[in-house]
């Protein structure tokens, strides 16, 4: 079994080239030597298949039985809202997991798989990598998201019987695969405890920039104009990715503190952005944001470029708590500056780049902006610690290093276990 040349089937639930990790882990194993195939969902009208950089990427069209937005205003419009997205994700999971299942087998008749490596969520996908794994191929489980913790945190229940489901869907992943990929230690020490699994079968790949293609560009003209101090936000923006938070701390920036001298801009798409876009109407805060929706790489950039300081609003939560975010990573790749919930993986990775407030607090999330609104030395130095530890431990190439690392030592290890190759003339001594 050699090392290289193998085929890698790559399942992921989210647009390819669009998702950086998962752009990211194909470009590192094709330079590997790797053949890589990849399902993922249809965006923006991509056609059903094309090859790009030498992987074979085939789309399938997205579907949203329920528009997952909400409305917190009463317990029945929860009550409804979880009823909704709970029929909406069963639906569009199984949809996903069992067209996906059908095109991987066309996949390996045509191209050939000798793994199948597939990204969470959603976890229903291990139907596809127990098939995989019971006909003798390799299975890798590419953990991005806690599922259990993901439910607690966007819907604020207790540990319920749902919540155990998917506990006990998260565990067929984790006992069956041959080997785990983890975001970060956090998330290493919880899958080494609920598998139960043997810790050396779980590697870490952390989502890092870039810095050679996530670089600083020319400002946006308009932004630099205003002559205020400019504020960013990128992320998806669901219910629990904290951009609330965020609005009542710039709420509270402009009519408590009386700060008018700044303007956010709010980069991203999510099921929650029209209800956010509501919200800052609300507390009218139409003078001091912008919402972009999706927009292209070259845009991002020039408006992170243009950003005096950029914000992580993420809230403590069971989710939250343990995840790596990649934003915090781009901010700290372009040598910005931040504000952020004191989290314990988000001060794993700023570290000094950060300004932390206690978690949820808007009111200090908000006086923390301020205070670095008025000191230009200190954001310059912040940036500068931010942009030295991508530089010196979190860029992409650390974490590619280790992918290929990893698959490396997964097929050798599983080669020992394969039947030598006899020559004949040995055979025949061998027989006598």
């Amino acid at each position: 079994m050699t090392l290289n040349g193998k085929k890698i089937l790559m399942i992921s639930e989210s647009p390819y080239p669009e998702d950086t990790r998962i752009k990211n882990e194909a470009t590192a194993l094709t330079a590997a030597g790797y053949d890589i195939s990849i399902i993922a969902l249809n965006f923006k009208g991509r056609p059903f298949f094309e090859t790009l950089d030498g992987v074979h990427v085939y789309r399938l069209p997205m579907i949203t039985v329920f528009k997952k937005s909400h409305s917190r205003s009463s317990w029945f419009s929860l009550l409804l809202y979880r009823l909704r997205s709970a029929i909406g994700y069963i639906v569009e999971y199984v949809y996903f997991t069992s067209i996906s299942f059908l095109l991987s087998l066309y996949i390996a008749i045509r191209h050939g798989v000798d793994v199948v490596h597939l990204h969470n969520p959603p976890n229903t996908l291990v139907v596809t990598g127990a098939f995989f794994r019971f006909i003798g191929k390799l299975f890798v489980f590419d953990h991005h998201d806690l599922a259990p913790e993901l439910y607690l945190s966007k819907y604020n229940v207790g540990k319920d019987l749902l919540y155990r489901m998917l506990l006990f869907e998260e565990r067929l992943c984790l006992r069956l695969s041959h080997m785990v990929i983890a975001t970060n230690e956090s998330y290493k020490a919880i899958d080494a405890d609920r598998g139960p699994i043997d810790s050396d079968k779980i590697i870490i790949v952390r989502n890092g920039p870039d810095p050679n293609q996530f670089k600083l560009t020319q400002p946006d003209p308009e932004l630099k104009a205003m002559g205020r101090t400019i504020l960013a936000y990128v992320g998806i923006m669901g219910p629990q990715d904290g951009v609330d938070y965020m609005l009542r701390a710039l709420h509270h920036l402009a009519y408590n503190l009386g700060r008018d001298d700044f303007y956010c801009v709010i980069i991203g798409p999510g099921d929650a952005l029209d209800d956010l876009i509501g919200l800052s109407r609300e507390l009218a805060l139409e003078p001091y944001v912008r919402f972009t929706g999706f927009i292209s790489k070259a845009d991002l950039l020039m408006y992170l470029s243009s950003a005096d300081i950029c914000l992580d609003p993420n809230p403590s939560s069971p989710l939250n708590d343990v995840s790596t975010w990649i934003k915090v990573m781009e901010y700290m790749a372009l040598g910005k500056p931040m504000v952020s919930f004191d989290l314990k993986e988000t001060r794993h990775s700023a570290q000094a780049a950060a300004v932390y407030v206690p978690p949820n607090d808007v009111q200090a999330f908000a006086q923390a902006v301020a205070r670095l609104m008025d000191d230009p030395i200190k954001r310059e130095e912040m940036g500068r610690c931010g942009r030295k530890r991508i530089d010196d431990a979190l860029a992409w190439k650390y974490s590619a290093e280790k992918l290929s690392r990893g698959y490396e030592r997964l097929i050798s290890r599983l080669a020992q276990f394969e039947p030598a190759t006899v020559p004949p003339a040995e055979s025949k001594l061998k027989g006598r």
